[in-house]
């Protein structure tokens, strides 16, 4: 089952960030400086927590999953944007 999660992010060295925001591009959607919208499986959750943690400093830097819940039962349009619009990206599948 896939579900939907918001994942933002404060990273404390320049070097990481970057390495963050490269591995964050291909689980989700930039919606902010360090804000991305995922949809994903559990197992791509897993892949996504164990890269986080090997580019990530534990006591320097802070990665947060919000769980949305499932994308079949909540679409991601329930999230509201004021001023500038937000736009959502529809997930498509990719072969590996």
């Amino acid at each position: 089952m896939r579900r939907h999660y918001l994942v933002t992010y404060d990273i404390a060295d320049a070097k990481r960030l970057r390495r963050v925001f490269k591995t964050m591009k291909g689980f989700g959607v930039h919606l902010q400086f360090s804000v991305f919208q995922c949809d994903l499986p559990d197992i791509d959750l897993v892949q996504m927590r164990a890269a986080l943690t090997e580019i990530i400093h534990q006591e320097e830097d802070q990665v947060l999953i919000i769980d949305l819940g499932p994308t079949e039962s909540h679409p991601i349009k329930r999230i509201e944007s004021l001023g500038l619009k937000a736009e959502w990206e529809e997930r498509r599948s990719r072969v590996v």
